[in-house]
């Protein structure tokens, strides 16, 4: 019995002595050398920052030697100059879920980056950046750091996903949720047209509910984030332009919008304003006008405004110019596009039930879709 008792104890002891030896041999299976070259950008390479989408960085380096000579796992660290690492101030996975030695980071991320670095809008700075490589744990740090001198795009590093406007001199007044949304028109571009009121404060939001971020344009007509707000010498409607990429803006005040009938040549009536981005005209007469080969209808649209240096221009709206047939009941007939100002280009065409009839029209230049019209039969003449 005794000698049965001693076997068991030894059989346990190898088999705790054997998973010891295995465990350990898999920890050390674990271990990484750190990377010992940075490939690209070269060392103390400049990059100016472009605020298109597609641009970006190509950075690359040596493989880590790991000891089972498996999978090696990478992330590419940013920090200040003087800075070890110890937290650095962005961490980006290498491609193929860090699996490979390169990763391209974009240019919109480099300058999140940079400003984290304290580094200003259009200002010029640099960063440090090395790479991290680990099996999962026990990371190691590249015993290279290299120098990255960056400018920063003059915009926002992080561009809001919506903007709103509000204060006590917009249509929705000081009431935050009642602002009113800006229409996205490419990448970081806001664009509203609205009504403000003179001498009275408006400002933009990031949302309409909650603590907001909030931005404002300043005298110089940038784009600045913070507290303040701007006003307007005169009441009237506006056109804002927000660039988030470049801290941009541009505002002219509509004047007029007009009812152009092509075969006429002739500015036929005005829209007046109605809010919310809506100029409306009401029971106003349509006629066709006679030519030899049959009746014309064709129409455009042309809307007068005043820069900031007060000189008036015109913006002319219309059809794309493969648009050459009236109405089918399809909604996105009736977008309104950007057009040049001759007599036939760029036109649309009535319905046929539209001559010697009463309609309503309206422009509608609002968020809440493309920028279109609206032609409805009211009566007849």
């Amino acid at each position: 019995m005794k000698t049965s008792i001693i076997k068991v104890a030894i059989l346990i002891c190898t088999i705790i002595s054997f998973a010891s030896c295995k465990n350990e041999d898999t920890m050390k299976n674990l271990n990484v050398a750190p990377v010992q070259t940075l490939y690209d950008p070269v060392n103390n390479a400049s990059v100016v920052l472009q605020a298109s989408a597609t641009a970006s960085v190509y950075f690359d380096w040596q493989p880590a030697l790991s000891e089972d000579g498996a999978l090696t796992l990478y992330q590419v660290a940013f920090d200040t100059i003087g800075g070890n690492f110890s937290k650095p101030l962005y961490v980006i996975t290498s491609d193929n879920n860090g699996a490979n030695t390169q990763v391209s980071i974009t240019h919109k991320q480099l300058n999140q980056i940079a400003a984290l670095a304290g580094i200003a809008s259009s200002a010029t700075g640099k960063l440090i950046w090395t790479v991290f490589a680990s099996k999962g744990i026990n990371q190691k740090i590249a015993t290279a750091i290299d120098t990255l001198e960056v400018t920063r795009l003059a915009g926002f590093a992080n561009v809001p996903n919506s903007v709103y406007i509000t204060g006590a001199g917009t249509e929705g007044g000081s009431d935050l949720s009642k602002a009113s949304d800006m229409k996205s028109i490419s990448n970081g571009v806001y664009e509203i047209y609205t009504k403000l009121v003179a001498g009275q404060p408006y400002y933009f939001t990031d949302a309409n509910v909650g603590n907001p971020r909030t931005f404002y344009i300043d005298s110089k007509a940038i784009l600045q984030e913070g507290k303040s707000t701007s006003t307007v010498s005169t009441t009237g409607v506006y056109r804002i332009d927000l660039d988030f990429t470049t801290g941009g803006s541009t505002m002219v005040q509509i004047t007029k919008w007009e009812f152009y009938f092509c075969p006429l040549d002739q500015f036929q009536f005005a829209l007046t304003y109605v809010g919310n981005g809506v100029w409306t005209a009401t029971n106003e007469p349509i006629n066709f006008d006679q030519q030899s080969w049959g009746l014309d209808q064709r129409y455009k649209f042309r809307m007068t405004y005043v820069d900031n240096s007060g000189t008036q221009a015109y913006e002319w709206w219309g059809a794309p110019a493969s648009v050459d047939s009236a109405p089918t009941g399809v909604a996105s007939y009736y977008y309104l596009y950007p057009a040049d100002d001759s007599q036939w280009n760029d036109k649309f065409k009535f319905a046929d039930e539209m001559n010697g009839a009463l309609v309503n029209m309206s422009v509608i230049m609002s968020a809440s879709g493309p920028y279109t019209h609206s032609v409805t039969k009211v009566g007849m003449q």
